[in-house]
Parts: C-alpha cells; structure tokens; sequence
C-alpha cells in the first residue's frame, strides 16, 4: 500500500466509525507502524485540511464537523500517473490559451499538486520537464477570446464580425456558440448562425466586435454536432461524401500506420509492404495538404477527382522549380 492509498485508507476508516478510532485499530487496519499513522494523521491535516481531532476520554481519532457537514477527499481515487497526466494537461491548457477557464481551474490545480505532494513531495517538477510546441498557431485577442468562451458557457447568443480568409469578406453575424475546438494549435468556435440558418465553424482569431446578447443560445443536440463537424476530415464539416484510399511507402508505413488521422480510418499493411490508409471526408482542401507533405511516399488511389486535384497541386509547383536555360 503507497502513500496515497494509506490516506485514502485512514480517512475511509474515520468516516465509516460513528465513535473516535484508536491509534491501535488504525495501526492494524492499514497495517503499519504507529509512526506511519502518525504521518499520514499530519498529512491530512498539513495536505487536505482535515478537521481530524483527538479525545483523549474516548482514546482515539475522529472528524470535528457541524451536523449536516462532511469532509471528502479531493480526488484520492486517482493514481500517481494520472495526477500527472492532469497537470499535463493544465499546462497545455494555459499555453495553447492563456486565460481559458483561469480562475476556475486554479483551485483544482492547487488540490492536485496537493494529492502530488503528499506522495512525491512536489508536482511544480513537470513544469520544467514537460514542452508543449506550439506550430503554426494563430495569436488570439484575450479579450475576445474572453468573451466568446463566457457566452459559450453561460449559453448566451454572440454578434460578431467575421473576416473569412478564403473569400477576404467581413460579415455580421448573430451566433449561438455550440464548442470551442481547439485543431492544430488554433481556436475554433462551432456555432449555429442565425444569418446562415445552419452550424459554422469560425476562427476564433478571426472574429472581432464580439458582444453577448441577452437572449438565450438555440442548443443543437450533441449527436448533430458530432455528425456536423466531426464525421468528416479535418476543420471542413459536412456530411462525408467521399472515401479517399492512400497507399504509404514501406518506409513512410512505419510512421503513417501509427497515426490517426480521423476517428473514423481504416488502416491495413499490404503484401507489398505498403500501407493502405481509407479515410472519409467532405472537403478535399486540408486533406490534399496533408497528402502532399509525404510527397512521392504517398499515393492516391481513388477516387479520381482526389487523385487529379493532388496530381495537379503536383504539377503546378513544379512548374515552379523548371531549370530554364539561360541564353549566353
């Protein structure tokens, strides 16, 4: 039994015992020494703020609480490696955004590097030991990053002003915030929008003037969210209408066959030792992207539309790189 437990141990012994538990009964119900129950009785108080108390007229150990109060641990039921794993991925958290949920997860944050102190004397280690890179990621106003995660979660509609990249426009909309998805090191917000009549996902970098309304959010039913934004590849939501087959290298199967590339693949080895990746998607756009960054180890199958749109990206950077003779 580890530290932990043995906390964990002694407080279920306390609770369970309408009268004060003796040194000895605690002593041979976690089985250890009486100055290990010593330690783990001024871990919970030091760690946890036990309100553990002694009577001496009774000998022995009991909770100080008001009728109608209680004292529970604060998330003992996890294991060393996933305490971790929860401060991970806090720190991902505040670096991918500074500011989401700041004041809200502090206090637990606290708990935990409580629960890590008690078994490994400090959890402020994995802050020097862990790196998060960020590639590619777009910079986002904290103050609309702000505003737009509180209508988020207080389900308040938003007014907007939306630049899209692809069409260079800038247009008003009037949105219910459905998630925030965070997708390759950028923010963006899925949302139900009034003007479209119809789920949108914006970059949140990409918004400004936003402003809560008063009026309640129209509430899309998670099982159409899913369907919407998460059943096809990549950012572009929709309704899979395609299924594109890519055969991988031997040499690029070592790494591709390890990768997830949508919820949905499949993946299978070939007897020529090529890897067969199938994935289901709407917009060819991002998925052509990431064919092409494999270059000549990747080849596209079907369907045909596919495999022309990639052979055509091919094609025109090419052109780019043709030696052209240089007249003397």
């Amino acid at each position: 039994m580890d530290r932990l437990q043995r906390i964990y141990r002694l407080h279920q012994i306390i609770s369970s015992h309408r009268l004060p538990v003796s040194h000895s009964v605690l002593q041979d119900k976690i089985e250890c020494s009486r100055a290990t129950v010593n330690r783990i009785i001024q871990e919970l108080r030091d760690y946890f703020n036990a309100p553990l108390e002694y009577d001496r007229e009774r000998n022995g150990y009991y909770y100080a609480l008001k009728p109608g109060e209680t004292f529970e641990l604060p998330g003992v039921w996890f294991s060393a490696s996933e305490l971790y794993a929860l401060l991970t991925a806090q720190q991902l958290l505040e670096q991918a955004q500074p500011g989401l949920l700041e004041f809200q997860i502090k206090p637990l944050k606290q708990r935990i590097e409580k629960l890590l102190a008690a078994q490994h004397g400090s959890g402020n280690e994995i802050a020097s030991r862990v790196r998060i890179l960020r590639m590619a990621g777009r910079n986002v106003q904290p103050e609309n990053f702000q505003i737009v995660a509180g209508a988020l979660l207080q389900r308040s509609r938003l007014t907007i002003s939306y630049h899209g990249r692809g069409n260079d426009q800038t247009s008003q909309r009037e949105i219910s915030p459905q998630r925030l998805t965070h997708y390759r090191d950028n923010w963006y917000l899925d949302a139900f929008c009034h003007v479209r009549k119809d789920l949108r996902s914006f970059a949140v970098e990409r918004i400004s003037d936003a402003k809560v309304l008063k009026s309640t959010c129209h509430d899309v039913p998670e099982k159409q969210l899913d369907a919407h934004f998460a059943s096809a590849y990549g950012i572009f939501a929709g309704r899979p209408l395609h299924q594109a087959v890519l055969h991988f290298s031997p040499e690029r199967a070592r790494w591709v066959a390890d990768e997830q590339w949508h919820p949905q693949q499949q993946g299978r080895f070939l007897e020529s030792g090529y890897y067969e990746l199938c994935i289901p998607y709407s917009d060819s756009r991002e998925l052509i992207m990431d064919i092409l960054k494999h270059g000549a180890e990747v080849e596209v199958i079907k369907p045909k539309e596919l495999c022309h749109e990639v052979a055509e990206q091919l094609r025109q950077a090419a052109s780019k790189y043709t030696v052209r003779k240089v007249s003397t």
